[in-house]
């Protein structure tokens, strides 16, 4: 006969199985989107490499479009954390530079795609369910926003351009980085666009008579 659980230990079990589930479909869509691309994806395939069944995917996440957008999340999460802890370990390093501290999570935000260039690649493709680009375009002027405190910039329409420059400087040269050829090519470009950062930094954002 089996052993009785604790009702916490049950509880434990089946937070960690939902968990594993979630994992094993995330993973799976992962690799389905990146060789298919979100329109030639099947649910059948997905749930084939999960190991799973299409309840199980419709409970956890509602559908294709979701698990797509989840995936998306993950990866945005990974970008911020990535560059939040860059900028913090700089700061501890005794940077005070805004300029150089808006860098180094620059240069953290682009080695994640090199990392995760088949998800970069991907959300960068076109491809996706309806709604994604909206979505895109928010992120991204969160990511303006982040970069404007970051830079101690005012809250003018010149500062708002110059940072938005900036964050777009970043977001192409993270997708060239995701598209080199080898580790190497992608650290060069990293380089690149660090170095015409710099550039365009030099002097600050440009103040009208």
């Amino acid at each position: 006969m089996p052993r009785q659980l604790k009702s916490g230990a049950v509880t434990a079990w089946q937070w960690s199985r939902t968990a594993q589930t979630q994992r094993e479909l995330l993973d799976a869509a992962r690799q389905v989107f990146s060789e298919r691309g979100f329109s030639e994806a099947s649910i059948a395939e997905i749930v084939d490499r999960a190991g799973s069944s299409v309840g199980s995917l419709y409970h956890h996440f509602g559908g294709k479009s979701e698990l797509f957008i989840a995936l998306w999340q993950e990866h945005q999460l990974a970008h911020e954390e990535a560059a939040s802890q860059a900028v913090a370990t700089a700061r501890q390093q005794g940077v005070t530079d805004p300029g150089q501290l808006f860098e180094a999570g620059a240069r953290a935000f682009m080695r994640g795609s090199w990392e995760r260039r088949d998800l970069a690649l991907l959300f960068a493709s076109g491809d996706a369910p309806s709604g994604f680009e909206v979505m895109r375009r928010r992120r991204n002027r969160e990511w303006i926003g982040q970069n404007d405190s970051l830079l101690k910039l005012s809250d003018t329409p010149a500062d708002r351009v110059y940072a938005a420059i900036l964050t777009s400087l970043i977001g192409e040269g993270a997708y060239e980085v995701a598209a080199a050829a080898n580790r190497r090519q992608a650290e060069t470009i990293i380089d690149a666009v660090a170095e015409y950062a710099r550039r365009l930094m030099t002097g600050g954002p440009w103040r009208p008579d």
